[in-house]
């Protein structure tokens, strides 16, 4: 064990970046563990509410086959009935990934980064990032939520919403793996001694 650890020093010394990258995939797998099990029980829970049939749509980006297409697109209704799962489904992905996101960022900036500059200027940046990495990714699934959803359910009936469920996860833990690695670099800094202790509480 005590070898392990002296090669894996050496490894990071030498490889400090891939050394990163190696802990922040692990990490980052995870988290996406967490979501995988979060996202089908929130949408559990909210699908026994009114919030199923009340639509959320909004910021219309054009047309398609005669109806508006919004970066926001979630029709009411229950998803395997044909719906877009409402303001349900809507809840159940952003407070999915709002959890996993904060965890990421305390795990990443000690573990992946060992950060010791100011959290309160790293968490700004890191919340600008994150809304717009949440617009993205909303934009990415106006083009695969629906096929995905409607393949599942159609081919492997009950159990194929769950499976949608796990498919538009992994891609969001997708977008988010491979934006926030250099965003990370570049927001968790490492400073000298004397400096963090001026600007760690900053």
């Amino acid at each position: 064990m005590q070898a392990r650890t002296h090669w894996w020093k050496k490894f990071e010394d030498k490889h400090r970046t891939v050394a990163q990258f190696i802990v922040f995939f692990i990490l980052s797998n995870g988290i996406t563990v967490l979501q995988l099990v979060l996202m089908p029980a929130f949408k559990a829970a909210f699908a026994h509410t009114g919030l199923v049939d009340t639509a959320l749509q909004f910021l219309p980006v054009g047309f398609s086959h005669g109806h508006t297409v919004y970066l926001f697109d979630y029709p009411s209704g229950a998803l395997a009935a044909g719906g877009g799962g409402g303001v349900a489904y809507f809840l159940a992905v952003e407070i999915t990934l709002l959890i996993a996101q904060v965890i990421n960022f305390f795990a990443q900036r000690s573990v992946t980064f060992r950060s010791n500059s100011s959290v309160l200027v790293a968490a700004f940046w890191y919340a600008i990032a994150y809304v717009l990495i949440t617009v993205a990714a909303a934009a990415l699934q106006v083009l695969y939520k629906d096929p995905i959803y409607a393949w599942s359910i159609d081919v492997l009936g009950a159990g194929g919403e769950t499976v949608a469920d796990v498919i538009t996860m992994i891609i969001n833990a997708a977008v988010s793996f491979w934006v926030f690695f250099p965003i990370f670099k570049v927001i968790f800094k490492q400073k000298p001694e004397e400096d963090a202790q001026v600007g760690g509480g900053q």
